[in-house]
């Protein structure tokens, strides 16, 4: 997972985000903000949509039929869901750190694991020397 704090968020600035980070060929799911409109169509990327307003509100589409829900973007909503649980225990962040917050957040979420190694390089320790598990 990959999250960046951006100035202005419009458009331009989304369709710069998703040309850095999609493959070619990729599919993206998105709501139906305005802003996405411009993420599709670009290096050969197609662009699902998910249509959450209106009465009945859908939340994911099964588009070929097979009973699984594939089209959504739940997960990417849990994530931010999970930033502001994150964010909410430090009651404020400025600004200017915000980048650093979310750094964290994003490190947190991806690594799976933490081994003895990883610790000993994040605390500056260098690897282990001893053949011992």
């Amino acid at each position: 997972m990959r999250l960046e704090v951006l100035g202005p968020s419009g458009g331009a600035e989304l369709e710069e985000v998703v040309d850095d980070s999609c493959l070619e060929g990729a599919t993206v799911n998105t709501d139906e903000w305005r802003g996405y409109s411009r993420v599709g169509g670009h290096h050969g990327r197609v662009h699902v949509t998910v249509d959450h307003s209106g009465p009945k509100g859908t939340w994911a589409l099964d588009l070929d039929g097979d009973g699984i829900r594939e089209v959504h973007c739940n997960t990417q909503e849990g994530l931010w869901t999970g930033l502001r649980i994150f964010l909410s225990r430090f009651r404020g962040v400025s600004k200017w750190y915000l980048a650093q917050y979310v750094a964290m957040f994003q490190w947190s979420h991806n690594i799976k694991q933490v081994t003895d190694e990883f610790l000993r390089i994040l605390l500056g320790m260098g690897p282990s020397t001893s053949s011992a598990p």
